[in-house]
């Protein structure tokens, strides 16, 4: 039976395949991770004026830029190395797709353009943006071969991602707790997804990552419980402790059970499904998943913005 073409998937390939390549390498599902710009805005009760608004989704924007920078000189320097891996093989640099002369071009023109911009915007986002860019140049190229500084270097990138939502805006009611619950999340992702790769690569694994020789599942199965232990503990202090939290009489901790089960769900489609795809991908593959994440975003906006 003859599959049918969506007037979407028609207009797909009549794109050009190195400009196709190109589009899948910026990775335009793995975008969902900025979405981390909007923590700041959303929880300063600030995300329905249309100017602080306008700002952070800037900022957004900007930050996909950014991150697809990374990702083509990520896949700049591993193209060998994913050429060994079973799913990696298939990304347009290490098939061939994408000319290696068009993803340099691209590495080049899209950081510029982000900072140009950034300038006019806001110089401290300029900053964020820059610090962005350097840790993870410097995750491509070493810090993911340091066991243990790999996923705090992950980390530290979702971290950023919030702080360049906050320094767009003036913010009334800032908390520390956000960055510490971002961060944790972070670590939580990161390494569930260390974990399934080590076992989808099994005996190659090591050939793909150098740290994959110093880990085992012992050490992170012991890693995913600490931050998911840690995870769920922040989060429910978070809205307990946060400024703009108790003006809502503690209402926040209505939210509480969403989060833990969006984390149990992941730790069921790692350890039960054997789901080995990236945090962002599976988001969207995994309906139950995606339903509760927005359920959260929207029982959070209920609660600071009209009960």
């Amino acid at each position: 039976m003859q599959a049918v073409k969506t007037p979407l998937k028609t207009l797909w390939v009549t794109i050009p395949a190195p400009i196709r390549g190109l589009i899948r390498t910026m990775r335009p599902l793995q975008w969902a991770k900025n979405g981390f710009v909007y923590a700041g805005i959303l929880f300063d009760q600030q995300i329905l004026d249309p100017a602080p608004f306008a700002r952070v989704t800037l900022a957004f924007v900007l930050l996909c830029l950014s991150a697809s920078t990374i990702y083509i000189v990520n896949d700049l320097v591993d193209i060998e190395r994913d050429r060994l891996h079973p799913r990696k093989r298939e990304r347009p640099l290490a098939s061939g797709q994408l000319p290696v002369s068009w993803a340099v071009a691209a590495a080049v023109v899209f950081p510029l353009v982000a900072i140009g911009v950034s300038l006019l915007v806001s110089p401290p986002l300029t900053l964020v943006l820059l610090g962005y860019l350097a840790l993870h140049i410097a995750y491509s190229f070493w810090l993911k071969n340091i066991v243990l500084i790999d996923v705090f270097t992950i980390a530290a990138g979702f971290i950023l991602r919030v702080v360049a939502g906050i320094v767009v805006i003036d913010v009334t009611h800032f908390s520390p707790w956000l960055y510490i619950c971002a961060g944790l999340l972070a670590l939580f992702l990161a390494v569930g997804k260390r974990r399934q790769e080590l076992i989808l690569l099994a005996d190659e694994a090591s050939n793909h990552r150098m740290t994959y020789k110093a880990y085992n599942m012992a050490l992170l199965d012991d890693m995913l419980r600490m931050v998911t232990t840690g995870s769920v503990i922040t989060y429910m202090l978070y809205t307990i402790e946060a400024q703009t939290i108790r003006s809502n009489e503690y209402k926040m901790l209505l939210t509480v059970p969403f989060v833990i089960y969006g984390i149990f769900r992941y730790l069921y489609l790692i350890h039960v499904e054997g789901e080995g795809s990236a945090p962002d991908e599976l988001l969207f593959k995994d309906w139950p998943l995606l339903l509760d994440v927005v359920l959260w975003v929207l029982a959070v906006g209920a609660i600071l913005y009209w009960l």
